[in-house]
């Protein structure tokens, strides 16, 4: 289970008695139960998970609580919702790649804390799987790349890739997949031709054209996501 420090079963009893709110879609209703356990540590906080977060009854309760303290908005300290699904589709690509533990880098987030990141920050959608409890980026130990290859083959909902940063985005949204690496416009722009820019601009890139035009495309690519956020 988690390690926290004093104080963790004040909050998981507090936790417990206010209700945890734990999202189970209908598809996973319809799946036969089994024991489920994760590995996880959070990199902004140090706190750790190891355990069974649900069995042959369905979620367990004193698990969920200990989840949703790991998986909070360590900006704002705020607990929000967790899915089952997005759990389960992280288990399981844990599985498929012989992975046995994550490090989780952001899970939910309070409206006000992903607005603020996404007015500063490069690839964050202003609509986010995020704020409904419904996505984890996480980074692994080894077969990062493994992973998110095998995320996008099981079409369980969103998958994104950030190579430069070494993490994969997974959510439990509408199945669909991104890459956003800052390394250069070939991504961003879909293959339009640099030739194109230079005469636009009527004459070669500067670093200062290349890093304005990367945001602006960045920017219209995640509008262009509104309605299925990451």
């Amino acid at each position: 289970m988690i390690r926290e420090g004093a104080g963790r079963h004040r909050r998981r009893a507090l936790l417990i008695a206010a209700g945890v709110c734990v999202l189970v879609p209908v598809c996973v209703l319809g799946q036969p139960l089994v024991g489920r356990r994760l590995k996880l540590r959070n990199a902004n906080t140090g706190e750790t998970f190891n355990g069974f977060y649900r069995d042959a009854n369905g979620p367990i309760l004193e698990a969920m609580a200990d989840l949703a303290v790991l998986l909070r908005d360590h900006h704002a300290n705020k607990i929000g919702p967790l899915d089952i699904a997005t759990l389960d589709f992280l288990v399981d690509v844990l599985d498929a790649v012989g992975q046995t533990s994550a490090v989780v880098l952001s899970a939910y987030r309070t409206p006000e804390t992903n607005a603020k990141l996404a007015a500063t920050m490069f690839g964050v959608a202003e609509k986010s799987q995020h704020i409904l409890g419904r996505a984890v980026d996480i980074s692994l130990d080894s077969r990062l790349v493994d992973a998110e290859i095998a995320a996008r083959r099981m079409k369980r909902g969103g998958v994104g890739w950030y190579p430069r940063s070494q993490f994969i985005h997974l959510d439990s949204g509408p199945v669909r997949s991104w890459e956003l690496d800052g390394s250069g416009l070939d991504t961003l722009l879909a293959g339009r031709p640099l030739e194109l820019i230079r005469r636009a601009w009527g004459h070669p890139p500067t670093v200062s054209d290349r890093i304005a035009l990367q945001r602006e495309m960045a920017r219209r690519e995640l509008l262009a996501r509104r309605r299925v956020p990451p």
